[in-house]
């Protein structure tokens, strides 16, 4: 069983920058689509973003793309958001999950999730 443990949320002001880690405690199989999702007050939890952990494939939300990158270290069983441009409605609990079932863009579809890091951004 793997287990997801993020890291890496915090405050900062728009237009600014941070970057979200999410370890996983076993090896993630080659097959594995690592996900990034979020869930602002009030509101459905989204899918932000994934990548395909073999080959490197990445796939992203409308709203975030050009301005978030997800990446992955093979070696330290680590997949990362990197979220530039910040704005205040990117504030929410961001959570990473795993599914060895392919691309799928909705949370109830991943097998593996972690607990989320708050991430708030200030205007």
């Amino acid at each position: 069983q793997v287990q997801l443990v993020e890291s890496g949320g915090g405050l900062v002001q728009a237009g600014g920058s941070l970057r979200l880690s999410c370890a996983a405690s076993g090896r993630i199989d080659n097959s594995c689509i690592m996900g990034w999702f979020r869930q602002a007050p009030g509101k459905e939890r989204e899918f932000v973003a994934a990548i395909r952990w073999g080959v490197g494939d990445t796939y992203y939300a409308n709203s975030v793309k050009g301005r978030f990158t997800v990446s992955r270290d093979n070696a330290k069983n680590t997949v990362y958001l990197q979220m530039n441009r910040l704005k205040p409605e990117d504030t929410a609990v961001y959570h990473c999950a795993g599914t060895l079932y392919g691309l799928a863009y909705s949370w109830t579809s991943y097998n593996y999730r972690g607990q989320g890091t708050q991430v708030t951004v200030s205007s």
